[in-house]
């Protein structure tokens, strides 16, 4: 049980999160300076905010690195707190990109991808400090195509760590533990709920729970209905590293993220009872148990924060 399912699981994702915070840090350090100037500018309003807020996260490939910017600009009090309940709502909507990428299944590119990645940094190195390149090492495409190089690496590493996490999935199926998970999740949905939140909030990455509960469905071993059931938890728990950032700062970052709680919260118990009828729209739009979870996922995240928007722009959260 533990060579054949925690480390091929803790590898994948070491690998998983090594790709992830790759990406992040080398779009951070090229969107970075202008991030919080376009965040302190462009939220005016709340479908403003939203905006921003689904913008960045994609970008950045992290809605928990959005949401901490957010608390840290209200802590220094470069934001109200009202204009960050929009860039919440939108977080929700952006970290779907990279779930819905990892439900095309594009993990037989990854090998191909790194070795592009790699290839493409040699150029900049060759061409900037060792100068053995024939192009000018002052030249402006040099940083860009560096910055593009890492990115598509961490891409690389991260569908290579979720096709090591998700191949754990047959072992794992014949574990006791998860025999057990099944019985009492066939009881009450709501310990899809748990488990996803748990889960998320222990490892920091929603996309990473949802891939491996991907990778169940692709098998049969959880049925889709479940996997929606953990997606609600995982939207739960990656609260967790908010409320983390919030300690210590100010009452109005704090209000930040227990608004993200209550709003995650809220929305998936909310959803929680049409749990069969948002599996059946997802199953109308795609054929493949991977990509139905991840439709449902933006199907969740979309409809929440447009029913959610509307509470943003009441006088008492306008003033604060």
């Amino acid at each position: 049980m533990f060579n054949a399912v925690l480390v091929p699981m803790l590898l994948g994702f070491a690998v998983f999160l090594i790709g992830m915070k790759l990406m992040e840090l080398a779009l951070h350090r090229a969107a970075g300076p202008y991030l919080n100037r376009i965040i302190e500018r462009s939220t005016a309003t709340p479908i403003h905010s939203l905006a921003v807020g689904t913008i960045s996260s994609a970008f950045l490939q992290s809605s928990t690195a959005v949401t901490v910017i957010a608390i840290s600009m209200v802590n220094a009090r470069l934001l109200t707190f009202g204009r960050t309940l929009g860039i919440i709502l939108g977080t929700n909507i952006g970290t779907c990109l990279t779930t819905e990428i990892i439900g095309l299944q594009l993990d037989r590119l990854a090998l191909p991808l790194l070795v592009l990645s790699l290839l493409l940094w040699f150029v900049t190195v060759f061409s900037s400090e060792l100068r053995v390149l024939p192009f000018n090492s002052r030249a402006k495409w040099i940083q860009p195509l560096r910055t593009f190089s890492v990115v598509l690496g961490g891409f690389a590493l991260l569908l290579t760590g979720m096709a090591m996490m998700q191949a754990i999935g047959p072992a794992a199926q014949q574990s006791e533990l998860f025999g057990w998970f099944m019985e009492k999740a066939n009881e009450s949905l709501l310990w899809g709920l748990l488990a996803g939140t748990v889960l998320t909030a222990f490892m920091h990455s929603s996309a990473a729970v949802i891939g491996i509960i991907m990778g169940f469905a692709a098998i049969g071993a959880m049925p889709v209905e479940l996997c929606i059931a953990v997606v609600f938890g995982a939207n739960i728990g990656t609260c967790a590293t908010a409320l983390i950032a919030s300690i210590g700062g100010t009452r109005s970052g704090q209000f930040v993220a227990m608004s993200h709680v209550i709003l995650n919260v809220g929305g998936a118990l909310l959803f929680l009872p049409f749990i069969h009828e948002l599996a059946y729209l997802s199953e109308l739009l795609s054929s493949t148990p991977s990509s139905q979870i991840a439709r449902a996922q933006t199907l969740f995240n979309v409809i929440c924060s447009l029913i959610a928007l509307p509470i943003c722009y009441l006088p008492q959260f306008r003033r604060h």
